[in-house]
């Protein structure tokens, strides 16, 4: 990874682990992308990096793409490190959002951020959480991507998420 974690963040699932983590509040800044989910993170990533820019933010990583509605709309952010950084502009293009503190269950991915694998790794989710009828599904999945374009496809890591609690 070539940034930090958010403040109070877990370390990555590793690769080929599920494992069920809690994750804090966190403040993020957001696009919303309407259309093909395959093509967000490329498209959020000028607004957002334009946001953290103009101010002064540092970049963390993971980015988060939170699937709304599969292939309809996605949310993509650029978490902040800590839950009260406040930004002095805000482009219209863009949203900062507070996230309330989540359980997850995770599997930690090595490899391309291709589509194929986010299904492939939700599927395998999809399969834990029928064997563990004690959890409940609270929101649509989420991937976080911990690296940058320039890391070799191969050495990407990534988790895919989904927000459950007990039932």
């Amino acid at each position: 990874m070539s940034a930090s974690l958010p403040q109070g963040f877990p370390q990555p699932t590793e690769a080929n682990i599920i494992e069920v983590k809690e994750y804090p509040q966190y403040r993020a800044v957001t696009y919303k992308h309407t259309g093909d989910s395959r093509m967000a993170t490329r498209a959020a990533f000028d607004p957002l990096y334009q946001h953290i820019s103009s101010n002064q933010i540092a970049m963390t990583t993971p980015v988060e793409a939170r699937y709304v509605k599969e292939s309809e709309e996605t949310e993509v952010s650029f978490l902040y490190s800590t839950p009260d950084m406040t930004p002095q502009k805000i482009d219209s293009q863009v949203m900062v959002r507070d996230t309330l503190p989540m359980t997850v269950v995770s599997i930690g991915v090595q490899g391309a951020y291709s589509w194929e694998s986010y299904e492939q790794n939700l599927q395998k989710l999809k399969e834990w959480l029928a064997q563990h009828p004690e959890y409940e599904v609270v929101s649509p999945p989420r991937r976080l991507l911990y690296n940058s374009p320039m890391t070799p496809e191969d050495l990407k890591r990534s988790e895919v998420q989904i927000e459950i609690r007990l039932k």
